[in-house]
């Protein structure tokens, strides 16, 4: 059974996001282990980076266990 990662601050991924989203940090913190590495190569010149953290401020995105930010 994959262990759960801890479930993230909802403050706290939305500054990672602004500040480091387009390294895919913020997604790695969530548990989205294979979406960090398309924002690192691609990164869709900063437009995947943009709409992840529109989805976190909204409250859209969740923990890919599909749990709440907190």
């Amino acid at each position: 059974m994959a262990e759960q990662k801890q479930v993230q601050s909802k403050t706290t991924m939305i500054l990672i996001s602004f500040f480091l989203g387009g390294l895919g940090i913020h997604r790695l913190m969530m548990g989205y282990s294979n979406w960090w590495l398309m924002l690192i190569t691609a990164g869709g010149c900063g437009i995947w980076a943009l709409v992840d953290f529109i989805r976190i401020i909204t409250g859209s995105m969740k923990m890919a266990d599909g749990r709440d930010l907190v």
